[in-house]
């Protein structure tokens, strides 16, 4: 693990150092935005900083293609919490184009975990329990209808407020650019 012996030292330097200061806000987001986007590593700071975006401005959720796969799971939940708990006045979901869950294919992510020791054996009772591990596995095709979608869901889910616009955004990661797909609005 010579990553992590390498981030633990770096870190006791920073903490000794005190440069977390730097970086000292409270938990409600300054701009009242809360932001799903992809975990994409070409993000982590160009979004920000394509956005206006500093440290304590905004809640800021990372997941594989910023896809909202349930209307109950996680991602939703820390949506409405950034909602009711922390403030939070707007809701941005923000994809990219060139992202690796686009195209994703179960079969191939199968062989992959297979020929890195995976027991396949395991999916049939994860199948039998309800669990429908090629389609969890599966991408999506259109970065825009994937977006779209997941604003979707966030405006029609029963316990979003129907005063907090929902917007739908594309990011090109190579230049920052944003597209915006779909302005949110209060709804009746």
């Amino acid at each position: 693990m010579p990553n992590l012996d390498n981030i633990l030292e770096y870190n006791k330097h920073f903490v000794e150092t005190k440069e977390y200061e730097n970086y000292q806000t409270t938990k409600f987001p300054n701009k009242k935005l809360v932001i799903l986007t992809c975990m994409d590593a070409r993000l982590a700071e160009l979004l920000p900083r394509s956005m206006n975006i500093g440290q304590g401005d905004a809640k800021i959720i990372r997941n594989a293609g910023a896809v909202i796969s349930h209307p109950f799971g996680s991602i939703m939940r820390s949506i409405l919490l950034a909602v009711f708990e922390l403030q939070a006045e707007e809701v941005l979901i923000i994809g990219h184009h060139g992202c690796g869950m686009a195209g994703l294919e179960s079969e191939s992510f199968l062989k992959k975990a297979e020929a890195r020791g995976i027991d396949m054996n395991v999916i049939e009772p994860l199948e039998y329990a309800g669990v429908d591990v090629k389609q969890f596995l599966t991408g999506f095709a259109n970065v825009e209808e994937s977006v779209t979608h997941s604003v979707d869901i966030v405006e029609n889910h029963p316990l979003m407020p129907k005063e907090i616009p929902v917007h739908g955004l594309v990011i090109h990661p190579e230049t920052g650019k944003l597209e915006l797909l779909k302005r949110g609005e209060a709804r009746s």
